[in-house]
């Protein structure tokens, strides 16, 4: 996957932590733009790749999201609760499919038909995660459990129905700050969805 022609010398890799995910770091050379190489240390965290869904009822104007607890999060001053898109890594599966089993475990809504609507780094200074956005329209006949996650993997999620105008003023006031969640909505919001 790496760019034979990218102008880039690995000279060590030291692991750090493999413990939830692989934190390393790396001594490497990067030739600048004037031609010269220069040395640089990086600590790279590896925790896979990853797919999100936002979930919409056109004629309802509302979306389905999660409120789970969040340490690091909490760890930064902020409650912990964030309210967002399902999402989930993708664990070898394709994202497709990874994303509709996802959906299914944490909101409870078996999804038959998703569609990708872009990819993206949310951390490219230090995680090597790309995470694949989707959307899908869905309805009550949709739902087939409670959905909350799975408790063996320590989820315990809350589904929530919210009015899409509540979603986007939600992130005005502060109250969704999770940032695949903000794309989600504001992409639904600028393609005129809903």
């Amino acid at each position: 996957m790496h760019d034979k022609n990218a102008k880039v010398r690995i000279v060590k890799t030291d692991t750090l932590s493999n413990d939830w995910y692989v934190l390393k770091k790396y001594t490497f050379e990067l030739q600048r733009q004037n031609g010269e190489w220069q040395r640089q240390n990086r600590e790279v965290y590896d925790r896979g790749n990853g797919a999100t869904i936002l979930l919409y009822n056109r004629d309802r104007r509302t979306v389905i999201l999660t409120r789970q607890f969040r340490f690091p999060t909490y760890m930064n001053g902020y409650p912990g609760y964030l309210i967002e898109t399902a999402a989930g890594l993708l664990d070898n599966m394709d994202a497709e499919n990874r994303i509709k089993a996802e959906a299914e475990e944490e909101t409870g809504f078996r999804l038959a038909n998703v569609q990708k609507v872009f990819e993206a780094f949310m951390s490219p200074g230090s995680v090597t995660e790309k995470l694949h956005f989707f959307i899908a329209e869905y309805s009550a006949e949709d739902k087939v459990s409670s959905g909350g996650g799975v408790e063996s993997e320590g989820e315990d999620i809350e589904v929530l129905e919210m009015a899409f105008d509540d979603a986007l003023a939600a992130i005005d006031r502060g109250e969704i700050v999770d940032g695949k969640t903000i794309m989600l909505l504001y992409h639904v919001a600028q393609k005129g969805i809903l």
